[in-house]
Parts: structure tokens; sequence; C-alpha cells
């Protein structure tokens, strides 16, 4: 299921994942939305605005729910970040969900925002890019998570945080503990790579 906030590549998303062989169903619905197989959290733009739009439609109760019992959620872009304890932004913080630890802030590179393609340092075991390692995936974002990568876990077993850089900087491309992943990329605009990477995520289900 796509949950539709308000932010969020919607169409090439629901494209992306029908490629990919899931059956999507697009909803506005947060209960709807926890009672699903698997869930992606689409985001483009601001943090707090995304954080805005997720509080008000129930999107924030909705992916706690589903972590707290255990059920397959993918977040993209600004749908990982939101993951996140925090965003720093324009000298404002806003409180994000409080799942990843950390804060989101500017990408460190001389050119912003960062626009291409990337490959990605995947974590140890990862099944996010099982088959996929060496792939080059979409990036468009000048802010980003920073953090040293495969932390345990809130509540037990691996953390696996995957990694890229831009410029000097290095910043985290994804992150997935148990059903719960998250991209700072767009599999939905990688191509063949990123419908592989959303492959991987519908066989997790």
């Amino acid at each position: 299921m796509l949950f539709d906030y308000g932010s969020g590549n919607i169409r090439s998303g629901e494209r992306a994942l029908a490629r990919a062989g899931a059956d999507v169903e697009v909803t506005s619905s947060a209960e709807a939305a926890i009672e699903a197989p698997g869930v992606v959290v689409p985001g483009v733009g601001a943090f707090a605005a995304c954080m805005r739009s997720l509080r008000a439609a129930g999107g924030d109760t909705m992916v706690k729910r589903r972590r707290a019992g255990g059920r397959p959620l993918l977040g993209i872009c600004v749908g990982h970040q939101v993951l996140y304890e925090r965003g720093d932004e324009h000298g404002i913080s806003t409180p994000g969900l409080g799942i990843w630890p950390g804060a989101v802030s500017a990408v460190v590179a001389p050119v912003l925002p960062h626009v291409g393609w990337n490959t990605v340092s995947a974590s140890a075991g990862s099944a996010m890019f099982a088959g996929i390692c060496d792939e080059r995936f979409s990036f468009v974002h000048s802010y980003a998570a920073h953090e040293s990568p495969d932390a345990g876990g809130p509540d037990g077993g691996a953390r696996r945080v995957s990694l890229s850089s831009y410029g000097p900087d290095t910043f985290v491309a994804a992150v997935e503990h148990g059903p719960l992943w998250s991209t700072q990329f767009h599999p939905e605009k990688s191509g063949d790579s990123g419908i592989a990477l959303l492959r991987n995520w519908i066989s997790s289900l």
C-alpha cells in the first residue's frame, strides 16, 4: 500500500511498485495503512512540511503502530528522513518520529542539491541490496542523516546502515532493521536497480 499524505511521488511510486510485482493500492487512510501487508511512505520537500502533513494525516501514529507490531514499511527520501529524531533545516529544528537515532542535517558539499546517480556501500548482510550491491541509485537532496553503520537496533538485532558519498561528505543512504526499511535515494526513479530493490522489499512481506 502506498500512503498518500500529500507529499511524495505517488504516481511514479505506484508505477514502480507495480512493475516490481506488487498489487498496489494508494490510500490516504492511516487506519487502512495500519492493516496493510506492507506500506510505502514517500516524501519530498522540507522535513518540517512533511512532518506537518504526516501528522495531519495520522501517518505518525500509523508508522509507530506498524513499527510496534513488526509490520513491513518502506520510507523513501523525506519519508526516510522523518524516521529520525529530528530534522535541522534553515536554522529550525523539527522533531521527527524518533525511530532512527540522530538528526538530519545539511549535506556538506560545494554544490547543493545533490542530484545524480551514486553507488551505495551496502551494509554487510543487507537484504535490501541483495544482488544489487554494485548498482547506482538516483539521489535528489540537500539534507541527510550522518551516523556510524550497523549500530544495534532499539529492540534488538542489527540496524543495518548503508552509506553513500557526495563531495567530501559521507551520509546515510539507507537503513534496515527487521521489517522497517528506508532509503534517502529514490528507488522508484532508479531504473532497473530501483525495481530490483523494490522486489527485495516485496519479497520480505
